[in-house]
This record gives C-alpha cells, structure tokens and sequence, in this order.
C-alpha cells in the first residue's frame, strides 16, 4: 500500500487520484495555473474535496478555464451562474473569478505569462505573493489560499517525507 501525505484520506479516490497524479507538481501551463486560480479561490472556507466533487462543473461553467473568455463574462453571465448546481454558487466567488481573469490577463502582458510570474515567487513565502497580487486587486487570495497554491502547482513542496511521492530538494 502508499504512503500518502496524511491531509489524504485513506480510501478516498477522488483525494487519491488528485493527490497522485496532480498535487506538487510543477506546473507552467497559464490554462492550468488559472483553473487552480479559480478552484483554490472558490475553496476559501470549504473543504477540497468539495471543489473536486465540482471540477467537472467549473470546467464547464468556466468554458474549460479559458482566461480570455472569462474576463469577458458579464452580469448575465454571473446570473446563470448563480443558478449553476455543478459549481459553488458564491455570488462574490464568481464575481472575483471575472475580475481575477483580467488581472490574469494583466500579468500576462507584463511578464509574457502568469508562468514565468508566479514561478519568480519559488523559495519565497506565500504571504509575499498573496501581498502582491492583492496589491494588484485579486480577490479570495489569502496567504492560506496563496500557500495552496503554490502547493498544488509545485512552487512549494509539501509531500511529507514518509510520502511515496515525496522528493528532497525538488
């Protein structure tokens, strides 16, 4: 049997797979980065497990986390949104999301990708990246959430060290 990091609930495929497959790994991909954008920011007060119950949902919803796309969603957009069961119906979630895609698009611009943006953070503290893009107007990412992050994507490497996935140095 593996040995997971123990935030994994023994049993739990939908944790199994994500931790396994997903979770640490470096990502570089801006698609990518902002789809845990939005999942680790429509998290913030509700378990995980919860938003990839959702996933399908979100992909969905968020037209396959196309960040040009979503920056252009409007009131009517958020409204059927509202009403949209496959996702967390957080009228301020959904609303930060639309916002969150144009500062998205913004850091784009300014460092050619989000990649090369959040990988300069790598070795810093997620507090410090938390401040600076809520200086920049991002909304539903705190140091907590930020910290997730920077997890989920590969920034920081938080497989314990009993886990089988587990790399010093990395």
């Amino acid at each position: 049997m593996k040995k997971r990091c123990s935030w994994v609930p023994e049993g739990n495929t939908l944790y199994e797979k994500y931790h396994d497959v997903e979770w640490g790994r470096p990502v570089h991909d801006d698609r990518v980065l902002f789809e845990f954008l939005i999942l680790e920011s429509a998290q913030a007060g509700l378990s995980w497990e919860t938003v990839l119950k959702k996933r399908s949902g979100y992909q969905k919803a968020f037209v396959n986390f196309n960040v040009e796309r979503v920056a252009r969603f409007t009131k009517r957009d958020v409204a059927k949104l509202m009403k949209n069961a496959g996702i967390i119906r957080n009228r301020l979630k959904i609303e930060s999301s639309i916002s969150n895609a144009k500062l998205f698009i913004a850091i784009q611009k300014e460092y050619g990708s989000f990649s090369k943006y959040v990988w300069f953070w790598k070795g810093k503290d997620a507090k410090a990246l938390s401040a600076d893009m809520q200086k920049r107007g991002f909304k539903f990412f705190g140091p907590t959430i930020c910290s997730a992050y920077m997890q989920a994507i590969g920034i920081i490497n938080d497989h314990t060290t009993d886990c089988f996935l587990f790399k010093p140095h990395q």
